[in-house]
This record gives structure tokens, C-alpha cells and sequence, in this order.
């Protein structure tokens, strides 16, 4: 909640700023990604083809501005390798970076003995097919006659090196030409629906504002960000893959669908962990993400399904109806490096749930919604609710209905569901209403001044922390409004843009163990992961008119919805 600069709040240390901005850093990575994608498609129908040779992987590198040698080619097409998909092109291109201009006249350079800037053409041609990996006879004939390069038997290899690079460049931009026509077709066949971007970033980021250095008879603690420019801090939206998602809702009748009853694994080891959905002002929903680890190779039944909450009589709990799944992706080598091994696609009326057998290790958890029931709701609200009120000694107090909302709210920030809130989980409820994180130091001290258990900090500890935000305003509810805004609550306090869930997991052979990591708009691993998701389970069919591009249709009878 946000603090007032003139007045006596408490003062939190602050950490140095990281040099790059993390929307900066975002935008980068964004459109490494959709040069990534325009690249394979140049080379392949869809970003879901996989490359089935060393030829494919040779030429798809080269149409995304590298020189591979042969050498390169077989570091990643070892013996062992059958196919490579399009995130290991990504993690390839990663490591792999592109020659420069100035590593091209360098190399130039040491073969010019007498510093002339040219390369006769008999010394060339001896070179590159004697020399190193051997170029054809053909292949140097194709340089030497390059009219713009070569000038009385010799090639000028500043003049081939700036070509070089103005060809690469106009090769990388033909590709993203393509793909923005694609895109187009795309939009025009299936609507606004369609969610493609070629742009490195699709939406701006609303700056958090920093904490403000206050003096106080009070020792420093935790306080949330004040002067927002919005009432929810927004989040770029990921473009690192494609996705063209059309959602119909329809009854569902598939026998298949029906969920095991938990009731059977109950006497499983079982871990849980709670989340939620939030709705952002443009529409972009964010959740959390969870690191799962296996100590061994077990039988697993994951379920996740919205938080049921105590309501005020007469409060609607709109988010039970809302959708949920989840992706299990195995994570191999690395945490770039993930596989589709599962999705949450059994329902058990509002649990959706998916068991089978996974080996030992790490696997991301990455929940999902559609957004055709958490969606903008406009709803006149006749009555703001009271916050907070002043009793007949003058003193400020909550309200009963504002407690209740800041009950649930524990309820759905206490993700471990152990009835305190640690360090870890109350960064993440910051993070969500100012866009900053609680230090050490900060931490220790607001541990001195609430109530806490274990060094966490308590319901009435967080109740307590609340009402000094209504004293240091001194019964001014803005504050306090921006925090349950950003939230998902409505001025009637009613959670009407925001899904708390519950994910359990049951490991017949181990404990499994679940960590929150993340809490951040849908990543290019989850996007990726809906694509192959539908591909494996859908139909596929051409595009009318356009033979480039191949619409793949899965229908979820499980959650009544549809994805092409």
C-alpha cells in the first residue's frame, strides 16, 4: 500500500537499482524471439515442424544470420541426435552469435600480407579450398564474380564484407516481412481474436514507483509503492512464441475426461501450493509459476482448481466458474531448455487434474486460463464500501467487511497454506501491488513491530500492518483502494478480476516438493507449450488460400473450450 512522503511512515532500505531496466531487458529478449520465429519459418511451415537433419539445421541457422562450419553443425547434430525443435534452434541461436563486421576484416586482415586491402583471386582460391573446411571450387567462383567486390583479378574484401552484412541484414528482414504477412492473412481469417506479434514488445510497462524514504518515531518496515500511474502495475505481454487462439465454449460429453477421484491417492505423500489469476488493465492475465522436484521416478496426480473463500453474506464468488489447467514441462539441462510432458485435461467438476509417471527431477508448473470467464466486467457499482471508521475514543479502526476482504487476501497470499506469511510470499503480494520487493533488512524490522510466528508474519500481524496504512493517512482509504484494485477487488469489495487456485500435487513412491518462482504474464515456455499441446491433440488442416499455414484445432471437452 502506498506511503506519504510528508508524513511519518516507515522507512525501508533500499537496494541498488540493476543497471537494465527489466522492460528493456524484456523488449530484447522479446525480439530475439520473433527474429528467432521468423527465421524457422523461413526454412519450415510452422515453428512446431521439427528439424530432421544437419542440412535443415545448417540452413535454418544461416537464414537467422549465422555462418555455421561443419564443426558448429556438429556440436548440436551429435550421432544421438534424430530431430531438433524450434526451442533448441532458440537455444542454439543463444549461444551461437552472429559474425561481425569486425570479425570478418580481422580474419581478412591476416591473410593480407602486404596490408592493401585486396586478395588476388589465385591466393583466394587456394586458400579457402585447401585451408580449414574446404570450400568447392564453385563456391569461391561465385565470390570472385561478384562484380561489386572484384576489380582486376582481386577481391576487395572491405567492399565483400559490407556486403555481407547488408546481405545478412536484408535476409533477417525478409523474414520478418513474411512473417508479418502471415500474421496478417492470419488476423483477417480468424479476426481480432488472433494474438500474433512481430513487434518486440506489445505492451508498455507501467513504471513502480520506489519506495519513499519517510522518518518516523516508528522503526523502518515493509511499505508498498506510492504515486502509481495506474491502479495495477501492468506487465509486458510475451511474443516469444505464436499463438492463434480461438476460444468457443460448448457442453462437454466426453467419457474420458472424468478426473480420477483424489479420494484414491489420499494415502499418496502430497504437496500443495496456492496461487492466482490476475486480471491486468489490457486484458493480459498473470499468475504464478511453480518449480516442482521429484527425489524419484513416481506414479503423480496433479490437480489444480479455483480457492474457495469465506464471503460476506450475500457476496458473490465469482472466480469458481473461472477455467483453470496446467502444463507440466520437464526441465532438461537447463530451465530454457523445457518439455511438454503433460496438461491438466480431466475434469472433476471444478478440478482439472493429470496423472501419470514421471521420472526424477525438476518440472515447471505453468497455470493456465482462457480468459473467457476472467474477463473486464462492467458492472456499475451504486456503493463504495467503507474501509475503515473512527470509533468514539478517536481512534481508526477497520471496518468488518474490509477485514474480511483482507482475510481472503491473506488466505490467497499464504501460497504454503501454513496460516503465516514468509519473506518469499509476502514479496510476491508486493510485487503484485507496487512492483517492489521487501529486503532483509526491511523484513527484520517489520518482524519487530507486527505480530509474527516462526519469523512470519501473522493474520493479525498483516491486519495490523494494514490499519497503521489507514493511521498514516489518517483515514484517507486511497491507498488502501490502490492495493485492493490491484488485487482484483471492485469497490464493493467483491473479487470480480482475479482467481485464487489450488494446485495438489499426489507422488505415490516420494514427497514431492513445489516452490513458487514466478508470478508474470503467460511466458514463451507456456505459449510453446499450448502450441504443441494443441498440435498433439488436435486436427490439422491448410489455411483457405494460403498453403504456408496450417491450422491446427483442438477442442477441450474437459474445460469447454476450443484452441486453433
Amino acid at each position: 500500500m502506498a506511503s506519504n512522503t510528508g508524513s511519518n511512515p516507515f522507512l525501508p532500505s533500499q537496494k541498488a537499482m540493476a543497471s537494465e531496466s527489466p522492460r528493456a531487458k524484456k523488449s530484447e529478449e522479446e525480439t530475439f524471439y520473433v527474429n528467432c520465429r521468423a527465421a524457422y519459418l523461413t526454412v519450415f511451415k510452422s515453428s512446431l515442424e521439427n528439424i530432421k537433419s544437419k542440412e535443415q539445421l545448417c540452413l535454418v541457422l544461416q537464414q537467422a544470420g549465422r555462418n555455421p562450419s561443419q564443426k558448429t553443425v556438429n556440436k548440436y547434430w551429435t550421432p544421438q541426435t534424430t530431430t531438433l525443435n524450434f526451442d533448441d534452434f532458440c537455444v542454439i541461436l543463444k549461444k551461437e552469435k552472429p559474425a561481425t563486421k569486425t570479425d570478418l576484416l580481422q580474419a581478412f586482415i591476416k591473410l593480407d600480407k602486404n596490408n592493401e586491402g585486396t586478395i588476388l583471386h589465385p591466393e583466394l582460391h587456394k586458400i579457402l579450398t585447401t585451408r580449414g573446411e574446404k570450400m568447392t571450387a564453385d563456391e569461391v567462383n561465385a565470390i570472385t564474380k561478384l562484380a561489386d567486390v572484384n576489380s582486376g583479378g582481386k577481391l576487395d574484401y572491405k567492399k565483400f564484407c559490407n556486403l555481407y552484412m547488408a546481405t545478412n541484414e536484408q535476409c533477417c528482414k525478409t523474414a520478418l516481412e513474411k512473417l508479418e504477412v502471415d500474421t496478417r492473412v492470419m488476423r483477417q481469417q480468424f479476426g481480432s481474436q488472433v494474438e500474433i506479434s512481430t513487434e518486440g514488445a506489445t505492451s508498455p510497462i507501467s513504471k513502480p514507483s520506489p519506495r519513499t524514504a519517510r522518518k518516523t518515531d516508528h522503526k523502518a518496515t515493509p511499505r508498498r509503492g506510492e504515486n502509481r500511474t495506474s491502479s495495477r502495475p501492468s506487465s509486458a505481454q510475451g511474443c516469444k512464441a505464436s499463438i492463434s487462439s480461438t476460444m468457443s465454449m460448448g457442453a462437454s460429453s466426453n467419457k474420458n475426461s472424468k478426473l480420477i477421484e483424489p479420494n484414491t491417492v489420499k494415502e499418496w505423500q502430497c504437496a500443495q501450493s496456492k496461487g492466482c489469476f490476475y486480471l491486468e488493465e489490457d486484458g493480459t492475465i498473470i499468475s504464478h509459476s511453480y518449480r516442482m522436484h521429484l527425489l524419484q521416478k513416481s506414479t503423480v496426480c496433479i490437480t489444480i482448481k479455483p480457492l474457495s473463500l469465506s464471503q460476506l453474506e450475500g457476496k458473490p464468488s465469482p472466480w469458481l466458474s473461472v477455467d483453470t489447467a496446467l502444463y507440466v514441462l520437464k526441465e532438461n539441462e537447463s530451465q530454457e531448455n523445457l518439455q511438454l510432458v503433460g496438461l491438466t485435461d480431466q475434469q472433476n467438476k471444478e478440478m482439472y487434474g493429470w496423472k501419470g509417471e514421471l521420472g526424477s527431477g525438476f518440472y515447471w508448473l505453468l497455470p493456465f486460463t482462457t480468459g473467457c470467464r476472467l474477463k473486464k466486467v462492467k458492472k456499475q457499482i451504486t456503493r463504495e464500501v467503507k474501509l475503515v471508521y473512527r470509533g468514539e475514543d478517536g481512534e481508526l479502526g477497520l471496518t468488518k467487511e474490509f477485514r474480511t476482504a483482507l482475510s481472503n487476501i491473506f488466505e490467497v497470499i499464504d501460497l504454503d497454506g501454513n496460516g503465516l506469511l514468509s519473506l518469499d510470499e509476502y514479496n510476491f503480494f508486493e510485487l503484485r501491488t507496487s512492483g517492489e520487493k521487501c529486503d532483509e533488512e526491511a523484513w527484520a524490522i517489520c518482524k519487530e513491530n507486527f505480530d509474527t510466528k516462526k519469523n512470519e508474519l501473522t493474520r493479525q500481524g498483516f491486519m495490523d500492518l494494514n490499519l497503521m496504512e489507514a493511521n498514516d493517512r489518517e483515514g484517507n482509504p486511497s491507498d488502501l483502494w490502490v492495493t485492493l484494485l490491484s488485487l482484483g477487488f471492485n469497490k464493493a469489495l467483491e473479487m470480480t478480476e482475479a482467481c485464487p487456485f489450488v494446485i495438489d500435487i499426489y507422488a505415490e513412491k516420494c514427497k514431492p516438493r513445489i516452490k513458487p518462482v514466478h508470478l508474470e504474464a503467460n511466458s514463451g515456455q507456456l505459449n510453446r507449450a499450448i502450441c504443441k499441446s494443441v498440435v498433439n491433440q488436435g486436427e490439422a488442416k491448410v489455411m483457405d488460400g494460403c498453403e504456408s499455414i496450417i491450422v491446427h484445432t483442438y477442442r477441450s471437452l474437459s474445460a469447454r473450450d476450443a484452441f486453433e
